[in-house]
């Protein structure tokens, strides 16, 4: 079983235009991104798949493999489903190019949803959410989980609300909360079927690919991990993520 990890790379950004190639510590934001998905022991092809010849020649001077899709496609999952009509292979992971951070665990376990659940044809991870702050924070995806890992809705709201609970900061011990971890993972032809379905209204109003699978009426398992994320979406981002980085070389 080939398992193809792909790293949708975008030029153009509202807030932090030419993201993947934003400077940290002397490597682009992308290379980051490349270096961590390579040194997950699942994964065995990474490949940056970009719309911008800037993008490309920047992989290809760090040795990375890259592969040019059109600037039409709608979303990260969508450009996945694009590598896939065009190289081998029989599992497509979904990483996030703006998460530098991101650990080579959390993409191994992602795979794991998968690779090991022939049932399965999509997966994704969720860590217990335990900053107050995140709960009504848009900006930060919640799910809600079915008794077999199973996601029932993914909202940038809070889900559930705890209706006897007024303190935000005692839901968090609720048990209830979970924080999505944006990395999805496709078996090939489910990704093609991804590929072809409308976006629905739900997708439209929160802005989410996964719940286009969702409103299909498709599944999506969840994978339990501890490890979190940090993505990087403004310059307040960039100097957050570079003390971090800064702090766990010493």
């Amino acid at each position: 079983m080939t398992v193809v990890g792909v790293i949708p790379s975008r030029y153009g950004s509202t807030r932090l235009p030419a993201k993947p190639l934003v400077d940290l510590l002397g490597k682009p934001m992308v290379q980051h991104v490349f270096e961590r998905v390579r040194a997950a022991t699942t994964i065995h092809r990474a490949v940056v798949a970009t719309d911008d010849e800037r993008i490309a020649e920047a992989v290809r001077a760090f040795g990375g493999d890259v592969v040019m899709t059109s600037p039409d496609i709608r979303s990260g999952s969508d450009r996945v489903a694009a590598v896939a009509r065009m190289i081998p292979g029989d599992i497509f992971v979904n990483i996030q190019g703006d998460e530098p951070l991101i650990s080579s665990a959390m993409i191994d376990a992602a795979v794991r949803v998968v690779s090991e659940h022939p049932d399965v044809q999509m997966g994704t991870l969720v860590r217990p959410l335990d900053d107050p702050a995140d709960i009504t924070n848009p900006s930060v995806v919640k799910v809600a989980i079915a008794a077999n890992g199973d996601a029932l809705y993914f909202s940038r709201s809070a889900i559930p609300h705890v209706r006897d609970e007024q303190d935000p900061r005692r839901w968090v011990s609720s048990g209830m909360l979970y924080k999505h971890i944006g990395i999805y993972v496709f078996r090939r032809a489910f990704l093609e079927i991804f590929s072809s379905l409308p976006e629905g209204k739900l997708e439209q109003a929160e802005k989410l690919e996964q719940l286009r699978v969702l409103e299909a009426g498709y599944r999506i398992r969840t994978g339990l991990t501890q490890h979190d994320s940090v993505p990087i979406d403004t310059p307040e981002d960039v100097e957050k993520v570079v003390r971090m980085m800064k702090s766990r070389s010493q």
